[in-house]
């Protein structure tokens, strides 16, 4: 992890790391995951429960090493919204800081907790949409071929739900069985951007957020695509982007992200 090329993949581990907080073996993510009750708010089952949407900030590049440094994880639920008779969503904010010291990345995820609305909470705010431009060739196309081993090497970051693990939860929930992390999907799209556009410099990505729009099996291969817009935040180009399975479904759509644009590095 010496490698400074590693910054925005350990940025990203922060959303998963969230859910092992300080244990180093594996946890009860259903004990784990319902363990702070949220005032006001019903108990929801975290058997029923999928990603909605993520964002991140990247406010500061992340040292190359830990020594002589504290970090912490700090986590808290920024709103929870009724959605009738769909379900409900909370919606968490998960910090990367120095203790005593510097931020360096915001992340806001939504969980989407399904069938298990209608409890008189507020309905919540529209969300903001960043659809890709219509008519126009993608700038930059990622792909990435998913083993069929992934989702239970990917648990080995932290997220132990087991509805990545064994068909029962998937077969419930109408997936057809085990299915992806969505953060996986999240983080190696974030990943790909930052080779085909970044030059694969964690320097060059302010921002990214994406909504989690259908579930991916292991052994699946995923395409990127992305857009260009020529619009300015700060300096920073926004980018729009659309990751599907191959031949099929769109699986993460709303793709935002904030860029310094100046190509793939170099292979030589």
């Amino acid at each position: 992890m010496s490698d400074p090329f590693f910054s925005p993949d350990r940025h990203l581990l922060t959303c998963d790391l969230a859910f092992k907080i300080t244990d180093q073996e594996v946890i009860d993510f259903y004990a784990r995951s319902g363990a702070t009750p949220i005032p006001g708010v019903p108990k929801f089952d975290s058997r029923r429960v999928v990603d909605g949407q993520r964002s991140i900030t990247f406010l500061k590049p992340l040292p190359p090493t830990s020594q002589g440094r504290t970090f912490e994880i700090r986590s808290k639920v920024l709103a929870v919204y009724n959605k009738g008779e769909a379900g409900s969503v909370v919606e968490t904010e998960t910090v990367l800081a120095e203790r005593g010291g510097d931020v360096y990345s915001r992340a806001v995820g939504s969980a989407f907790f399904v069938g298990q609305g209608n409890w008189g909470g507020p309905k919540g705010p529209s969300t903001v949409n960043y659809p890709p431009p219509e008519g126009k060739k993608p700038d930059a196309v990622h792909m990435l071929q998913i083993s069929n081993e992934a989702a239970h090497l990917y648990r080995l970051n932290g997220d132990y739900n087991p509805l990545h693990a064994t068909p029962e939860p998937g077969a419930k929930m109408g997936f057809g069985g085990a299915i992806m992390h969505g953060l996986f999907s999240w983080n190696s799209t974030c990943h790909g951007l930052l080779q085909m556009l970044g030059g694969s410099d964690p320097a060059n990505i302010k921002e990214f957020q994406a909504r989690f729009a259908s579930p991916v099996k292991p052994g699946s291969r995923l395409v990127t695509e992305a857009w260009r817009t020529g619009e300015f935040v700060d300096g920073w180009e926004e980018v729009r982007f659309v990751t599907r399975v191959e031949g099929g479904k769109v699986v993460l759509s709303n793709g935002r992200a904030l860029m310094k644009c100046v190509g793939e590095k170099s292979k030589l």
